[in-house]
């Protein structure tokens, strides 16, 4: 386990770029931009890192001026999808790339904690191949799926974001937020995905980017076998950001978003094997912990009900 000062900032020669997904999403564009931009990324300036926002061919498009305007280091791009899933919009944001350094985030509805970028730009100088990941949770008092079970609304999320100053202290959203299913019962759980993953541009090209044979909504399991083919690569360091996590806004998404009775997973588990020719298994390697530990998120901490 590693830890740092707070405050301490990356060298330059990390540069990182952040390819960011959305598809319909004005509403929670607008909070995930925020997040990513350096009104709320701590100890980093636009000259250390750009983001790519990638519209993927939405009905209703952001405004590019919209996107801008959070920064002079952010940047729109309309990419003319011909499938809901966002792999092809993904990998071409990493074509399109200047960072030595790429941020991945698959879904645009998930907003960023304080420190995300820069620790991971720190500890990509830790390791020659590192593969840096850190906690998904849900905004609401339970998992989103739950939630949906109970007619929560967009309105009732708001409501719950207005009751805290998320956009002076954005570790403020641990206090209204909730574990996703897939990160377990913390950092020290088994993940079996993350939504916001840092890793050499070089490295992403090499593994080929995401498979764009997943074509369904929302990239079906994509995600979770892009997280599987890294985990099989052992000259690949896993490292998971202590202190920071994304944050799902309620959006009407495919799998967050529906009661569990009405969950596609056996859709999605149909699609991820036609596409790997075998059912889905969880592949997962214990990664090093490497953060600052927030006060906000003490209780992520205890052990976890699937130990290493």
């Amino acid at each position: 386990m590693m830890w740092l000062r707070r405050g301490q900032k990356p060298e330059h020669h990390s540069f990182l770029s952040v390819v960011v997904i959305f598809y319909n999403m004005r509403r929670e564009a607008a909070r995930t931009l925020f997040s990513l931009s350096t009104q709320c990324q701590q100890n980093l300036t636009a000259d250390d890192y750009e983001v790519i926002a990638i519209d993927n061919g939405s009905t209703e498009p952001l405004d590019p001026k919209f996107v801008e305007g959070f920064g002079e280091n952010l940047r729109y791009i309309y990419f003319d999808a011909n499938t809901p899933s966002p792999c092809a919009a993904l990998n071409y944001g990493v074509k399109l790339a200047r960072g030595r350094l790429v941020t991945l985030c698959i879904d645009g509805a998930r907003i960023l904690s304080p420190g995300v970028l820069s620790y991971s730009m720190i500890a990509s100088r830790a390791y020659e191949n590192p593969f840096i990941y850190t906690l998904s949770m849900h905004i609401g008092r339970k998992a989103q799926n739950y939630l949906a079970d109970e007619n929560y609304s967009q309105q009732d999320e708001d409501t719950l974001m207005e009751s805290v100053d998320w956009k002076q202290d954005g570790y403020s959203l641990f206090d209204i937020s909730s574990m996703a299913f897939s990160s377990g019962t913390g950092y020290f759980s088994k993940l079996n995905e993350s939504n916001c993953i840092t890793m050499l541009r070089s490295a992403y090209q090499k593994l080929g980017g995401f498979n764009e044979r997943f074509r369904s909504a929302g990239g079906g399991l994509a995600n979770l076998d892009f997280f599987n083919r890294i985990n099989q690569r052992p000259d690949w360091q896993p490292v998971m950001l202590l202190g920071e996590a994304t944050f799902h806004q309620f959006h009407g998404g495919t799998a967050t978003n529906v009661p569990l009775t009405e969950h596609p997973w056996e859709e999605m588990a149909k699609e991820y094997s036609l596409v790997t020719g075998k059912p889905y298994r969880p592949c997962r390697r214990k990664p090093v912990y490497f953060g600052n530990i927030h006060t906000k998120c003490h209780h992520l901490l205890g052990h976890s009900e699937e130990t290493w």
